[in-house]
């Protein structure tokens, strides 16, 4: 009577499958399958919380890079906005930044506005 199920060659099954597409023995050997799948998951656990970081690094950039086109620093800016009133995240501020300028330049004028008043 032969095994048809076998709980050793389901883990092994499972672990096959996370390592399709890897190179050499990382997807072949199960020994170094288990080590690079740790490492994996270790490396996608760690950059999730780095892609946050790296898109908020990107978009304060152009955000400056765009400000100071108009005369203004990063900083002077941001500072402009909130005592404006004008509560918008740096995501959308870097997006009409690149996209619409004219609409980034008159936030750039009612920070200035605000910043002359206080």
């Amino acid at each position: 009577m032969r095994v048809k199920y076998s709980p050793r060659r389901e883990r092994r099954k499972k672990l096959k499958k996370l390592t399709k597409g890897y190179f050499g023995s990382k997807h072949k050997l199960y020994r170094t399958m288990k080590i690079q799948v740790m490492k994996s998951l270790m490396y996608a656990y760690r950059d999730r919380k780095q892609r946050k970081r790296d898109f908020r690094r990107l978009w304060i950039t152009r955000i400056n890079i765009a400000a100071r086109q108009f005369g203004l620093k990063y900083s002077k800016f941001m500072e402009g906005l909130r005592k404006a009133g004008i509560n918008l995240d740096r995501k959308i501020l870097a997006d009409l930044a690149v996209n619409n300028p004219k609409e980034f330049e008159a936030l750039v004028n009612k920070a200035k506005e605000a910043l002359e008043v206080a």
